[in-house]
């Protein structure tokens, strides 16, 4: 009798062990802080410094409970500007248009820039001889269809002397790039991280026009890091704590590529492994590149841009410089 007193005595104890530990646990989760953050598309070297920054626990050094969300059919800023995240990955062109509109009905503020300088781009393959924008006279160009493509387009084909009128654009809807420029059109805009790093890969030969280098202005920033604007000024130094974190998570990513590779492919088994790993050895000076620090967003640059499309009537109103800050990075 005594023995089995001793043994349930005993067996108590480390029940209540565990549940002490259960519960102590539970309370240091609940002093960590939610944030959301919503993805611009499925996972990709654009994303590695969030989730090297949750991977390596820089999150829950500053406190916080990070969730990383896909984004919504209507798109990320939606999400965002509705108060159902904290955080998104978007793009200064895209955000041009909500800010100019109507700043209360989406309040939301760029806070960091992922890729320093605009890395996207025409591709087009070796055989169409589209060297030059002017060469895009006569040819099929791939298009999304947005009045801002559309402008650009023609902004850096006529500036080239080429006949905009003559350019058929083609509405986009290839899934694979390559494939589109075999069959369906000649030219078509990419992300030179993503897809000019697979036509290497390929061995495909291939011309680039960078847009940032035919015209400043279109040196803008895509992607970037977006906060709602009343959540993170109710909240200014959780928006700081995660803002430290992530620029670790980045700082990481350009430091050690390998390893950065590594962690996306962990998170997203899906992707193509020698892909990401070339991708993010491709990026890994250009994240933070001439900038003084990663993220820091340059206010000529991005103005410069808003009043390229204001000039071209893709704005409501010339916002200048709105739209983002610094003062949230670390």
């Amino acid at each position: 009798m005594k023995k089995t007193t001793v043994v349930v005595i005993a067996v108590i104890g480390v029940l209540l062990m565990v549940l002490a530990g259960c519960v102590k646990k539970s309370a240091a989760n609940g002093e960590n802080i939610p944030v959301r953050i919503v993805l611009d598309w499925t996972p990709n070297t654009n994303h590695t410094g969030i989730y090297a920054a949750e991977e390596n626990g820089w999150f829950a050094e500053e406190g916080l409970d990070v969730e990383i969300l896909m984004p919504p059919e209507d798109g990320a800023l939606i999400l965002l500007g509705a108060g159902r995240a904290e955080f998104a990955v978007d793009f200064q062109e895209q955000m041009g248009p909500a800010i100019a509109r109507d700043r209360d009905a989406l309040p939301v503020t760029a806070v960091a820039a992922i890729i320093n300088h605009n890395t996207s781009g025409l591709m087009s393959l070796k055989k169409a001889g589209i060297t030059r924008p002017g060469d895009l006279t006569g040819k099929r160009f791939a298009s999304w269809e947005t009045p801002l493509v559309t402008a650009v387009i023609r902004d850096i084909v006529e500036a080239d002397g080429g006949d905009f009128s003559r350019v058929t654009m083609v509405p986009n809807m290839a899934t694979d790039a390559f494939s589109a420029l075999e069959t369906d059109v000649d030219s078509i805009w990419i992300y030179y991280a993503w897809d000019g790093v697979a036509a290497e890969i390929r061995g495909t030969a291939i011309d680039y026009i960078d847009l940032g280098t035919v015209n400043p202005a279109l040196d803008f920033y895509t992607p970037v890091i977006v906060t709602n604007t009343n959540w993170a000024a109710s909240n200014p130094e959780t928006a700081k704590k995660f803002m430290k974190a992530l620029s670790r998570g980045y700082e990481f990513a350009i430091e050690n590529p390998e390893k950065a590779a590594a962690i996306l492919l962990a998170n997203a088994p899906e992707l193509d492994g020698e892909l990401v790993l070339q991708s993010q050895k491709y990026l890994a000076p250009r994240y933070r590149d001439d900038a003084p620090r990663w993220g820091e967003i340059d206010p000529r640059r991005w103005g410069s841009f808003y009043r390229w499309m204001f000039e071209r009537g893709l704005l409501e109103k010339d916002i200048g410089e709105g739209g983002f800050t610094n003062e949230y990075l670390p």
